[in-house]
């Protein structure tokens, strides 16, 4: 099979949960290819990318290939977690086999593909398959954009420092970037909250949170005193914005 005949993989970006957040392309380009591959959690479990995307477009007609990809933890530069690199090995195959036949495939992914996501994980390993396979990415609205435009606070301004980091960092990189940072995002919060407000009671800084389970979904959310959260089962669409500096017309 000629490179010519080789379907295009999409990594499109859906925005952060609430449909109407997806962008014009990624409605798009989700229609017009004829296969999905959405990634789950779980073998048993559904993919929230697909329910997504299921609101927007029509998905009946087309061939849906669910994906698992194991929630473990990754660190760069390290051997990856086994059953994630299986999990990612798996996921390449059956998406090369698609292309193979000359089919285009979206792989439709939370957020924006460039951050945090599974999209790229998958990119590299089919790239080992086929180097050259034909790749478009479709960036998307983030989870911290929307959190930020719910409790009507930005993310940055001015000379701001903005850190965007996933909350299952070490305590000691953590405590590190709160004392240098004038805004941390904390992203995938599900897990964590206890320790985190134990971290930032010790920094003085727990008052400055807000934390936004679901945003933009019926049950969003906000806890602008992020200690009743605690012992709640946090949804994995949970996002902790945290800004040092407030806003002042005197100090513009």
């Amino acid at each position: 099979m000629t490179a010519a005949q080789t379907g295009r993989l999409y990594l499109v970006g859906i925005g952060p949960g609430d449909p109407e957040l997806m962008t014009c392309k990624a409605v798009r380009i989700l229609e017009q290819c004829r296969v999905l591959a959405v990634p789950k959690a779980k073998e048993e479990g559904s993919s929230s990318a697909l329910q997504i995307a299921a609101a927007m477009v029509d998905t009946t007609s087309k061939t849906v290939l669910e994906l698992c990809f194991p929630m473990n933890k990754i660190r760069l530069g390290c051997t990856p977690d086994p059953e994630a690199a299986q999990g990612w090995q798996v996921a390449a195959q059956a998406v090369f086999e698609q292309l193979e036949q000359g089919h285009d495939v979206a792989f439709p992914t939370l957020g924006d593909p460039a951050l945090y996501s599974t999209a790229f994980y998958l990119l590299t390993t089919l790239q080992e398959l086929r180097p050259s396979v034909p790749v478009t990415v479709v960036p998307g609205i983030t989870a911290m954009s929307a959190c930020s435009a719910q409790i009507v606070n930005p993310l940055g301004l001015g000379d701001d420092v903005l850190t965007v980091v996933p909350a299952a960092f070490d305590d000691e990189r953590l405590r590190d970037i709160l004392l240098n940072s004038d805004a941390v995002v904390l992203m995938k919060m599900f897990r964590q909250l206890p320790r985190l407000i134990s971290l930032l009671d010790e920094l003085g800084l727990t008052g400055k949170a807000v934390l936004v389970e679901r945003c933009g979904l019926p049950d969003q959310h906000i806890y602008s005193d992020i200690r009743a959260a605690i012992g709640c089962d946090l949804h994995y669409f949970s996002t902790l914005i945290l800004r040092k500096k407030q806003i002042s017309t005197a100090t513009l």
